[in-house]
């Protein structure tokens, strides 16, 4: 985690507020740096994070991920990844020339922000990582 998003409440928090306040959704952005080459160029690899990711945070996926490769120069090539689920989505995308993944969680159904976050730089092999959340309401 990193400085620049300040103190973060612990998933017991986020929950507590979240359930408390009677928010409308759980946004989170995870930012990484670092990762391993091979897994950010993978189309294979990014297609099975999204099923896992899933899996692990209790989320019921709507059709498969989308997984496509795109990109006219080196700083933004990569692939982009879509996964709805029922509550929302899960988004991300690769960028290879610089092993760099931006990934994002939304949900109106709970979820663990910190151990997600934590989940996501296992996956891809990072080893910088940052992260922040905010609650979806009106």
């Amino acid at each position: 985690m990193s400085s620049k998003n300040g103190n973060l409440a612990s998933d017991e928090e986020i929950m507590k507020r979240y359930d408390k306040e009677k928010k409308w959704g759980l946004a989170i952005c995870i930012d990484l740096g670092e990762c391993d080459h091979a897994k950010v160029s993978s189309k294979e690899h990014i297609t099975k994070f999204a099923i896992d990711l899933a899996d692990e945070i209790k989320m019921k996926r709507y059709g498969d991920p989308i997984v496509v490769f795109f990109g006219a120069e080196p700083k933004v090539q990569g692939y982009s990844l879509v996964q709805l689920i029922e509550t929302s989505q899960i988004s991300g995308h690769f960028a290879e020339d610089t092993n760099r993944a931006f990934i994002d969680v939304f949900s109106c159904k709970g979820f663990p922000a910190k151990k997600t976050a934590e989940y996501v730089k296992k996956y891809f092999g990072a080893k910088k990582m940052e992260f922040s959340f905010c609650f979806r309401d009106i």
